[in-house]
Parts: C-alpha cells; sequence; structure tokens
C-alpha cells in the first residue's frame, strides 16, 4: 500500500483546484450581483475575494492529507476534523485581507469536498461519483466537536445579515450556552445543516451530497465550455444555470430580514420576491446570454437592478465555486 508521501503531487494539486477554483468563480464577469472583475462592494473588492482565494489553500492541502489518510484505514472517517479545518481556512482567509467574510460559505463544501478528494486518491483515483459518494460518507461521519468548531467559524467570519435561529432544534450561534447545548444534544454538523438547509442554500448542498454541483452545475459547465471554448462564459452561464434552478437563499434572507430577525422566517418571506430573480437568469440564458447581443444586455441590466438594491445571489456563488471545484478535481483545465 503507497504511503501519504506518495500522493504528495496530487495532494498538492487538490489545493491548487481549490484556489484556482475560487479565482475563476469570482472573476466570472458579469456575475449578476456579485462582487466580480468590474464590480466591488463598499468593503469587499474583487481583490479580498482573490487574496481569501489563495489564503485557503493550505487547510484545503490539510483536509487532502486528512482524506488520504483515511483512504489508506489510518484515520476514521469521524476523524476528518471537518469543523476544525473549516475554522482555520476562514482564520487563514482573514489574516489576509480586510474585506470582510469572503469565504465561509465556500470553506463549509470545500472542506469535506478535499477531504472527499483525498480519499478518492487513495482508493485508486479522483472522478465524479467516486467524489459525490464519498462527499456523503465524509458530511455524514461528522461529531458535535465538528459542530461546536463550525459555530467558532462563522463568529470569526462575522457573516453580515445572519440572522438569528429560533426554535428548530438547534441553538444560535450567537446564543449563551450554544457549545454546551452542542455537545449535550450531541448535535452533528451534518445535523445541524440538514435543519439550516430549510433556509439556506449552503447548507442544503452540504446535506444533500453537492447534488446541484454536481448533477446541475458540472455538467452545464461542461457543455457550456465544449460549445464555446470560453471560460468565462462557461462560469457565467453556469451561475446563471444554478440560479434559474434554485433561488437564492442569500437574497431571499436579506428581503426577509427587514420583517423579522428570525432566519427562518425571514427566507421564507423573502423566496416569492427573490424567486423574480431566478426567473430572470433563465430569461437571459434563454436570450443567449454572453453568447447575443441581447442577452449580454439583459444580463447587464441584471446585474445593475441586483446591485442597486443590494441583493446578491452569494449563495449562488457558492455552488457555483464548488462545481468550478469538482471540474478542475474532474481534470478541466481553462
Amino acid at each position: 500500500m503507497r504511503k501519504e508521501g506518495g500522493f504528495a503531487a496530487g495532494i498538492d494539486d487538490i489545493m491548487r483546484a481549490a484556489q484556482l477554483a475560487c479565482c475563476l468563480e469570482v472573476s466570472g464577469y458579469p456575475k449578476p450581483g456579485n462582487v466580480h472583475r468590474l464590480r466591488d462592494f463598499k468593503d469587499t473588492r474583487f481583490e479580498h475575494f482573490l487574496a481569501g482565494s489563495i489564503a485557503l489553500g493550505p487547510p484545503v492541502r490539510e483536509a487532502a492529507i486528512r482524506g488520504v489518510k483515511i483512504g489508506l484505514g489510518e484515520l476514521d472517517l469521524s476523524e476528518a476534523e471537518i469543523g476544525a479545518l473549516i475554522r482555520k481556512t476562514v482564520s487563514e482567509v482573514k489574516k489576509w485581507h480586510r474585506g470582510g467574510n469572503t469565504h465561509l460559505g465556500i470553506s463549509l463544501l470545500f472542506i469535506p469536498l478535499a477531504v472527499s478528494a483525498g480519499l478518492c486518491m487513495a482508493r485508486g483515483g479522483i472522478d465524479k461519483n467516486c467524489l459525490q459518494k464519498f462527499f456523503g460518507k465524509v458530511v455524514e461521519a461528522t461529531t458535535c466537536r465538528d459542530t461546536v468548531e463550525f459555530y467558532k467559524a462563522v463568529k470569526i467570519a462575522e457573516p453580515g445579515g445572519l440572522g438569528r435561529v429560533r426554535g428548530v432544534g438547534a441553538p444560535d450561534v450567537y446564543e449563551r450556552g450554544a457549545e454546551s447545548v452542542i455537545l449535550e444534544k450531541g448535535l452533528t454538523l451534518y445535523e445541524v445543516m440538514k435543519i439550516a438547509s430549510s433556509w439556506d442554500l449552503v447548507a442544503w448542498e452540504f446535506a444533500n451530497r453537492l447534488e446541484d454541483a454536481f448533477k446541475v452545475g458540472y455538467p452545464f459547465f461542461e457543455k457550456v465550455y465544449e460549445d464555446t471554448g470560453d471560460v468565462n462564459i462557461a462560469v457565467v452561464h453556469t451561475f446563471l444555470k444554478l440560479l434559474s434552478e434554485k433561488t437564492d437563499t442569500l437574497i431571499a434572507r436579506k428581503i426577509g430580514l427587514e420583517k423579522t430577525p428570525n432566519v427562518a422566517e425571514a427566507v421564507k418571506i423573502g423566496l416569492e420576491k427573490a424567486a423574480k430573480y431566478s426567473l430572470e437568469a433563465r430569461r437571459v440564458l434563454e436570450l443567449g446570454g454572453l453568447k447575443t447581443l441581447e442577452g449580454r444586455n439583459a444580463l447587464e441590466k441584471l446585474d445593475e437592478e441586483l446591485a442597486a438594491k443590494n441583493l446578491n445571489p452569494g449563495s449562488t456563488a457558492d455552488v457555483l465555486a464548488a462545481t468550478l471545484f469538482i471540474a478542475l478535481l474532474a481534470g478541466f483545465r481553462p
């Protein structure tokens, strides 16, 4: 059996794939409503996302190493330490820029995906079926310690407009004694994400084996790139495809939090208005997107409208980043 050191080059490639996926995601222009190469937010700029994209490399590499060790039988699945690695990723990102939260959602998806990639590599090779299968096994094996560490990560990232959790079976991140409640109830990170999946798209992806990234985003990205040979078109169109299929919960949350601080209720309130932008994304694709003048005009109009209303489909962007990570792990090169 090969020792861990025999996988060093592959482990480095997993890290580079994660870094490149994040860079390609944020560079997609114009990804409507989000930071991209020609749009900054007031406090969070394009270069902040680039800095974070590079900074997350070492923790992702560490996750891949743990995956290899699990694949070699040196560690159990429950010893992947997903929560601690997410916290470490957020801490590393925060050390390298002053632009606020940029990679919390991405870290939640990338760390277990990197563990899965290392595991697949140790078991014979990386492909999308192996990645998705082991992603499910990795997240389902998380522990209550992972949840505690993830809560710490959220506090470090300080995401804006988080809202508050009430009466859902898991404590709010900022609730006094939350750690004790988590440990007493034995709430695993998988269980907490299943609870949150009703109001958070990234949590839904975590709890459902990255279903949209694997089954919607990845094949669509492959097809668009094959048809156009243009990475930017493929990235932007895949973003639009993902947004057209699922209403962005970050937009819904921002709308709903104007009515209530309860995040679950806020998303319910905001979903109807947020669904408008999913319909707009579908319309842009139907008009040809970046491949036609009419599509480009509609896309730029959507970008301007979302920016003017301070609504960004950030959850969709996180799923897009995971899609690109999968594509790069599967062999795609721009």
